[in-house]
């Protein structure tokens, strides 16, 4: 069956491209004009993935995706934000997107990044394996973890990373195999992404974010997962 996306763009100019060239690929597509449409969309079907635009009449994009992430609609969102604002991409993956795009963008790169997420969202943790590290026990079935008898909860991409660092524990990992595994991308991005997700696993996980214990830094090499000394 071919994917369904929800394009939420204001500019038909945008939307006109997309279907175009997504409908070309074998994608079905749907399009929303405004924020608030585009929730009542995703409220009442069943989309595989959602192309979001930042600036959107009434209702943002960075609201949108708050709004589908409270409702518990995990469905794949990919961000487009008009300006290169590091604030901008950072504030759309703390609320829940998946991935951002900078305008003007490739249909290509729209493809080839959809492609990505999607191909990661199917291929999700689905061994009953619980992984321990330290105090934290990791149930990948459920997208969740345990620590001190609290239960953790993540956004999908933020478990797939602490899931990928506690499968490899003890290992440096770099920024760029972490986007490869995490985001499952081809091509050199952008490791603000994964620097992004390692901040707010911190903030779940570490008893003190200014000296984590858990998911160190390693200096001009990357990330390393280890049960706390």
């Amino acid at each position: 069956m071919n994917e369904n996306i929800l394009i939420v763009d204001d500019e038909k100019s945008i939307v006109t491209l997309l279907q175009y060239n997504l409908e070309k690929a074998g994608y079905v597509t749907d399009v929303a004009y405004d924020g608030l449409e585009a929730v009542q969309k995703a409220e009442n079907n069943n989309y595989d993935f959602i192309i979001l635009d930042l600036m959107l009449p009434g209702m943002d994009g960075m609201e949108v995706c708050k709004q589908l992430r409270i409702q518990q609609i995990e469905t794949p969102v990919l961000m487009l934000t008009a300006r290169d604002d590091e604030i901008d991409k950072i504030l759309g993956l703390e609320m829940g997107a998946d991935d951002y795009l900078t305008k003007p963008f490739s249909p290509k790169e729209v493809i080839a990044r959809i492609k990505a997420i999607l191909r990661r969202s199917k291929n999700t943790p689905a061994q009953s394996k619980q992984f321990v590290v330290g105090d934290i026990t990791i149930y990948p079935e459920r997208y969740e973890a345990e620590k001190d008898g609290e239960v953790l909860t993540f956004t999908r991409k933020e478990f797939e990373l602490l899931h990928y660092l506690a499968t490899h524990k003890g290992k440096v990992l770099s920024r760029d195999q972490l986007l490869s595994a995490v985001w499952d991308y081809d091509f050199v991005g952008d490791t603000r992404i994964v620097d992004v997700h390692v901040s707010h696993l911190r903030e779940k996980i570490e008893p003190n974010t200014k000296k984590p214990i858990y998911i160190k830094t390693i200096r001009g090499l990357g990330y390393k997962m280890e049960d706390p000394v």
